[in-house]
């Protein structure tokens, strides 16, 4: 067991693509994690398929370093509004943080967040100014950005006099003074975390308390805790109290945590972190970060201690709330089944309940339909990258536009989440954006030109203005455009946004797609799909140019006549079809519509295939809404 004045405990923040993960790989370089002849890839941490594609880090992890006798202990965080939950649940485990700040954009929307979180826990962050050497850095500016963003969250004198690091974490190097230290080595920096972080708070020859602040999942051995050991020590095969809280809303009552029991458990496999690897130990002490397996059911906050007493509960951890939810439905299309595995709705709250296990930020609730379950997320990247995983092991299912979670205040109005949202455009695409998010109910709060043609642009805008709106963004500014965003709070209902203005080509027949019928259709619609796939009636095959739905048949065949030759078609010329992403599909849809999943295929279809049902569907919903706006006229 490592002493613990031999520890530290820390975790790296900034926001999405400043530089956490490559500074990571730079850390296992300095410190010979790894064998000289061994192969290590670049972005080691990012280890999930989904993550390396799209070079952004999903789930926070956990990793060990050791610089002479020190056993650092470092926790990789998302830098992605959208995946917060995984950084509000490991601050509790760690003593101080590495914030990144890039040295030419300097703080963002995710790094206020990550900030507030470590502030308000009483961390003193140590702030490292990273790609000090790309040619339009800015580091001074960075760092004064960066000391006004801690006044102005409240940070403590201590906090605000914050140890400051300048360097790159790409290329390997840290410095204190930019102009006058070396540029060589990371030495400057463990020196920062040895010198600067402190040792953990705690008592020694106590009993075992432990909170448990990570899940994981093994199919063989169950669910599996993680946390930092608080006082005392655990062993392998000891027997201890897990104490259970959960939030309760009870009627007429303040809602807020409520203890539940303590139920004994039993330390069945016990682990540390070792470098990326996870390594069976005996017994670990204080001041460590282990893994545990044993007891049947394990539940973020939960405390491992040898006590029954309930005062030795520690205060749960807070997970801010999901702020968008969607259905999940069962396929019911005609092509199902033909790709993947055709799931039950019990199959589908099987996989979704294996997924909250692990995945904090998310909510599912059974309203009662027979056809499937309401799933609620930090917003549209946390839903997609969980429907991403599960078409990749090969589930086919059915999913609704994202909608926003809405709350009433003491008054009974409706209050809608509300985002910060900064944009880096160039100068010349700044009126298109601003036209188009005043649409969508956005206020311009401030405007500042952040180098050569290129202006930072910061809205308040509701986080129903931003679904669908980013593959439009990156039109209008040419794909040059940034834009990043994170829930600030709740606000009021700012009224109806149509974001959408185009209707939908729903197909009316079953088949193969013809060249022949896409080449009179493309004159007037923009088409999803090409010769020769196969589209069912209900599908929707293309956008119409103007509002409203445009019926159609993609399958009709040109018939041929002893008058017609042969070689007629060949002069057919046929325009690229818009192939739709999930994200893009899920931002596209229609409250009426849905997108179909499968492991080879993003299809979007109407939710009622049927026309005839469909017109009488719309007739009952305007029936109903003439009704309300005439109940609601009359009580005015």
């Amino acid at each position: 067991m490592t002493p613990v004045e031999k520890i530290r405990n820390l975790a790296i923040l900034a926001h999405i693509d400043h530089g956490k993960t490559t500074l990571i790989d730079s850390i296992f370089q300095a410190t010979k994690t790894f064998r000289d002849n061994q192969e290590v890839v670049e972005r080691l941490m990012d280890n999930n398929v989904l993550e390396k594609e799209r070079g952004i880090t999903i789930r926070s992890k956990h990793c060990t370093v050791e610089w002479h006798d020190y056993l650092i202990n470092i926790i990789d965080t998302p830098g992605h509004a959208d995946f917060s939950g995984e950084v509000e649940r490991v601050l509790s485990m760690v003593d101080s943080v590495l914030l990144l700040v890039d040295a030419n954009e300097g703080p963002m929307p995710q790094t206020r967040y990550v900030l507030m979180r470590a502030l308000k826990l009483g961390l003193r962050p140590i702030v490292i100014i990273n790609k000090a050497d790309r040619p339009n850095a800015r580091p001074e500016h960075a760092l004064n950005k960066t000391f006004d963003l801690f006044i102005d969250l409240g940070a403590t004198d201590e906090q605000a006099h914050f140890p400051v690091l300048y360097g790159s974490g790409l290329n390997g190097w840290f410095v204190r003074d930019l102009d006058r230290d070396e540029q060589n080595g990371m030495e400057p920096l463990f020196e920062a975390i040895i010198n600067d972080v402190p040792a953990p708070t705690v008592e020694e020859d106590g009993e075992l308390v432990m909170q448990v602040s990570s899940l994981d999942w093994n199919d063989y051995i169950g669910q599996i805790g993680c946390g930092r050991i608080i006082s005392g020590s655990i062993k392998k095969g000891q027997e201890f109290n897990r104490h259970v809280q959960r939030w309760k809303d009870l009627s007429n009552q303040e809602a807020g945590w409520e203890y539940v029991s303590a139920n004994k458990a039993k330390c069945v496999h016990l682990w540390v972190s070792r470098g990326l690897e996870r390594i069976e130990a005996d017994e670990v002490g204080v001041g460590d970060i282990v893994w545990v397996a044993g007891p049947e059911e394990i539940g973020i906050g939960d405390t491992f201690a040898t006590s029954e007493d309930a005062s030795v509960a520690l205060k749960p951890l807070e997970i801010e709330e999901p702020t968008v939810s969607m259905f999940f439905l069962v396929n019911s299309g005609p092509f199902s089944g033909e790709d993947g595995t055709a799931i039950m709705l019990r199959q589908l709250k099987e996989r979704l309940t294996r997924e909250l296990r692990v995945n904090v930020a998310l909510r599912m609730e059974d309203i009662g339909r027979s056809d499937g379950v309401k799933v609620s997320g930090r917003g549209e990247l946390h839903l997609a990258i969980l429907i991403e995983e599960m078409r990749r092991e090969g589930l086919e299912f059915c999913i609704s536009r994202p909608e926003v979670i809405t709350h009433k205040d003491t008054a009974g109005n409706t209050l809608e989440p509300i985002e910060q949202l900064i944009i880096d455009v160039p100068e010349e695409f700044q009126g298109a954006v601003i036209e188009k998010l005043a649409r969508r109910q956005g206020g311009l709060r401030n405007i500042e030109s952040t180098s050569s043609n290129f202006v930072r642009l910061e809205f308040g805008i509701p986080t129903r203005g931003i679904i669908g709106y980013r593959s439009e963004f990156l039109t209008d500014t040419r794909g040059l455009g940034i834009m990043a965003s994170r829930f600030i709070g709740y606000g009021p209902w700012r009224g109806e946004i149509n974001a959408r203005s185009r209707g939908s080509v729903v197909s009316m027949g079953t088949g193969p797609v013809t060249a022949y019928s896409l080449e009179s259709m493309q004159e007037r619609t923009v088409v999803f799909v090409e010769p020769a796939e196969r589209v069912y009636a209900g599908q929707i095959v293309g956008e119409n140019s103007r509002s409203g739905d445009l019926p159609c048949n993609p399958t009709k065949k040109k018939h041929l006549t002893n008058h017609r030759a042969s070689t007629k078609d060949i002069a057919t010329k046929l325009d690229v079809p818009r192939k739709l992403s999930l994200e893009q599909a899920m931002e596209w849809i229609g409250d009426d519509e849905l997108v179909e999943v499968t492991p080879k295929a993003i299809r979007v279809r109407k939710a009622i295939l049927d026309p005839d049902k469909r017109k009488r569907a719309a007739k009952a919903s305007a029936s109903l809404s003439l009704s309300a706006a005439a109940a609601e006229t009359a009580a005015k």
